[in-house]
């Protein structure tokens, strides 16, 4: 198997073959791994590679598994791998080894998958872009000039330059689906609660993260919900479960819905004629399609609403340092911090146990403002992000500046997608466009709770009306 071949096929695809006996796991994972060391000195996606997992990686595949044998990679952050260093794009981190392994990252191996190696994240996974001291910076496929996005951008230009079909990757205010729309994949964030934080966490982030992945295909992402999204033991709730696997969903006929579309963002973000044309453009192929379409935006109360995500945000941040400066037994400084991390972190130090509860209270009211809306409408269709892809270094975590002008910068990546993190509804990047400069342009479906369902009928539906998998970057592996 050459990597054209090898990249002609999505996850599922490849497990196909390998269950067909026409090509076999080892050789599989060899493309992946040489598709990673051909392709990477470019984008800077991958910051480890396991060739040890050749040797492991030739034995029948394993029936009822669906991915058996398909390449994957884990994000440098979130899920662990037992054994295998994850140092989270900090220096603060820098050598650390994780001895426990995340429910999820057990689940990722037992649909199948083989963990070729770690994918990038900014330190901490606090940025909209993928750039740190420590592993450098994360180069867009289609232009190498640009972000890939973050905090997930490893991952989603991994799998934009036929790397591997499908990546680990997780998302507290957009981070899976802002690498999504920056590198022209699929990236889907589920509902708080249907993918395990266990063992080590309840909930991750005050409940505003979940962990997933992105992909190159609508399917992918279905199959590998339904094999990763079952109650853990000892999980604080569970959610309901679908009436019918995800995977079914891809081509089964949507209903009519009432569909709510906006191009403003309520956080008061610009947003790129480019991009607020194409949310135009998705609307009228919505109503083309016999949905009931509305120009409708949810209401917030904005002051508290941010008060309350910094206090989260900071707050984590803080234990987080904390723990890893005790665990690798560093100082919290400018050499093991980058500036805007260490001045979070500083930030968070006033914060009292009153403040964490009036935090809680003002996204409650959040909450029951958007599930009011979506009592309304059955989806809202936004953009992804408010801008297209920037240069690198215009987001720069190192910078010496005020936390709040540090915000306004960021404001552009996660005016549409935090949202749905502090209100844990399930949301979907879908790369529907291309920008007149040959960008991929990326629209944001949501939904309201436990609703997965209903996006991936939606995104199966513009799958098969504007097709995106044939569009390939400049940087990828069928361009050796």
């Amino acid at each position: 198997m050459n990597l054209s071949e090898y990249a002609r096929f999505d996850g599922l695809g490849l497990a196909e073959l390998i269950r067909k006996k026409e090509v076999s796991p080892r050789e599989v994972v060899e493309s992946a791994l040489a598709g990673i060391h051909k392709i990477n000195p470019k984008i800077n996606a991958v910051i480890e590679a396991y060739d040890d997992r050749i040797e492991k990686s030739d034995m029948p595949p394993v029936p009822g598994r669906i991915f058996s044998g398909v390449p994957f990679l884990l994000k440098d952050l979130g899920a662990a791998e037992a054994g295998r260093r994850q140092e989270m794009g900090s220096r603060l981190a820098r050598g650390y080894v994780a001895d426990s392994e995340a429910y999820l990252t057990t689940r990722f191996k037992q649909a199948g998958t083989i963990i070729l190696g770690r994918a990038a994240t900014p330190e901490l996974g606090l940025a909209a872009t993928t750039e740190s001291i420590l592993t450098g910076a994360t180069r867009n496929p289609w232009d190498l000039n640009r972000i890939a996005g973050g905090s997930s951008g490893g991952s989603a230009a991994a799998v934009a330059a036929g790397i591997v079909p499908v990546a680990h990757a997780s998302d507290g205010g957009g981070s899976i689906r802002i690498p999504a729309a920056c590198c022209g994949v699929v990236g889907l964030k589920p509902s708080r609660g249907r993918v395990s934080c266990g063992p080590e966490f309840d909930e991750k982030l005050f409940g505003l993260v979940q962990e997933f992945v992105v992909s190159r295909t609508v399917r992918d992402s279905a199959a590998m919900l339904d094999a990763v999204s079952r109650p853990a033991p000892g999980d604080p709730f569970v959610i309901a479960q679908p009436r019918r696997p995800f995977l079914e969903e891809v081509h089964n006929p949507i209903e009519r819905l009432r569909i709510a579309f906006t191009a403003e963002s309520w956080t008061g973000a610009g947003v790129n004629p480019e991009i607020a044309a194409g949310v135009e453009d998705i609307a009228r192929m919505c109503e083309t399609m016999g949905h009931a379409v509305e120009a409708a935006k949810p209401q917030l109360d904005l002051e508290p609403y941010f008060s309350a995500l910094r206090v989260f945000w900071g707050a984590s941040m803080r234990y987080a340092c904390d723990y890893f400066a005790r665990k690798m037994q560093r100082p919290l400084d400018r050499e093991y911090l980058e500036s805007v991390t260490l001045k979070v972190y500083e930030d968070a130090g006033q914060f009292t146990a009153a403040d964490v509860i009036r935090a809680r209270s003002a996204l409650n009211l959040a909450c029951r403002r958007v599930g009011a809306f979506f009592e309304r409408f059955d989806l809202l269709l936004t953009p992804t992000i408010a801008e297209l892809p920037v240069p690198i270094g215009t987001i720069d975590q190192n910078q010496d500046v005020p936390l709040e002008k540090w915000y306004q910068g960021t404001s552009q990546f996660n005016a549409f997608t935090n949202l749905f993190n502090a209100t844990g509804l399930p949301a979907i990047s879908l790369p529907l466009g291309q920008s007149k400069a040959g960008l991929p342009i990326g629209f944001q479906f949501a939904a309201g709770f436990g609703k997965e369902d209903l996006l991936v009928r939606m995104a199966g539906a513009f799958e098969k009306a504007r097709p995106w998998v044939d569009r390939k970057p400049p940087v990828h592996v069928v361009n050796l």
